[in-house]
């Protein structure tokens, strides 16, 4: 048995003081405490934050701030949130089992780790993100899941989340706190990509915490959105591909659109060439397949997983048709 302290923080300041060397900061434990036990993670303590950060607030422009510890299903059910970033809310849904979300907190979901089988199995497999030089047996293995973008010949894990999906299609910003201050980082800038580091996930350094999300003020493109998930079940799984995507629609042309893609990288992966393409188009599904295969230009599949491109294509398609109200 490993032994581990444990210590409740009371704000802020005690949160930074306490997490000291080897002690990692706990909110759920939906994820961290499952890689502990499995010694896919170590630590010394756990510094639990939950009881901070924990409130839903309307800003000054209009937007939204969400504490990290608030709970997911919590964010799911706010009537803004619901209102007014729709996208949101059935990103959240569509992730894990009610309980979970009933324990899952915002910023433990945006810090989760990748569900790559190969990542968990520490008795039997190489991983360079558990072990830095280590390989990666998922290159050349089972590789179903894993991702046709931004991978490396280090890494080609996806990460799991669906509500960072949404968060990207958004623009939201994350706040972190640390022994420097408090800074700022848009949720797209905020998850690395493998690169020479697969170990390096994020931007956080030492010490750091996230305190909270924020949503810019609503626009017509993230009201008028949709979140869609494929997965091989129905029911707690995670996403083969899924989409979050908006439109705003003038005078029979695309005027503003997001796409944010999910299961396909080791981060939420914002579909900018594509955005970028459908701007000024008519608002039909042969445009709207025109505009993402430009994405999937950059896609680059593995052995188990090239029927990624073409469910990518499917499901942008199908999302956008739907909310554009083309028929196919």
């Amino acid at each position: 048995m490993t032994p581990l302290t444990y210590v409740r923080a009371v704000d802020r300041t005690d949160a930074l003081v306490r997490v000291e060397k080897g002690a990692r900061f706990l909110g759920g434990g939906t994820n961290l405490i499952d890689l502990l036990r499995q010694n896919v993670e170590q630590a010394n303590g756990l510094v639990d934050v939950s009881l901070l950060e924990d409130t839903i607030r309307e800003t000054d422009d209009g937007g939204l701030m969400i504490g990290a510890s608030v709970r997911n299903a919590a964010v799911a059910a706010h009537p803004i949130v619901r209102s007014r970033y729709p996208v949101l809310a059935r990103a959240l849904l569509a992730g894990a089992s009610g309980q979970i979300r009933n324990m899952a907190t915002v910023g433990g979901n945006i810090l989760q780790r990748t569900r790559c089988m190969y990542f968990y199995d520490v008795e039997a497999t190489r991983c360079n993100k558990r072990q830095q030089g280590a390989g990666c047996d998922a290159i050349g293995g089972f590789n179903r899941y894993h991702a046709i973008f931004g991978a490396s010949d280090q890494c080609v894990a996806t990460h799991p989340s669906d509500m960072c999906v949404a968060l990207a299609m958004l623009d939201a910003v994350i706040h972190i706190l640390g022994p420097e201050g408090e800074r700022s980082v848009p949720l797209t800038d905020f998850h690395a990509l493998p690169d020479a580091a697969p170990h390096e996930e994020t931007v956080l350094k030492a010490g750091e915490l996230i305190i909270a999300v924020e949503l810019p003020p609503p626009l017509e493109v993230m009201t008028h959105a949709e979140y869609r998930k494929v997965r091989d079940r129905s029911s707690y799984a995670f996403a083969l591909v899924s989409v979050a995507a908006g439109l705003a629609l003038a005078d029979g042309r695309v005027t503003q659109a997001r796409i944010a893609l999910g299961g396909v990288a080791a981060k939420p992966w914002r579909a900018t060439r594509a955005e970028a393409a459908l701007i000024g188009s008519a608002p039909t599904p042969e445009g709207f397949r025109a505009a993402i295969r430009q994405e999937l230009g950059d896609a680059r599949p593995l052995s188990d997983n090239s029927f990624k491109i073409d469910l990518v294509e499917r499901t942008v398609v199908a999302v956008l048709t739907a909310l554009s109200g083309a028929h196919a």
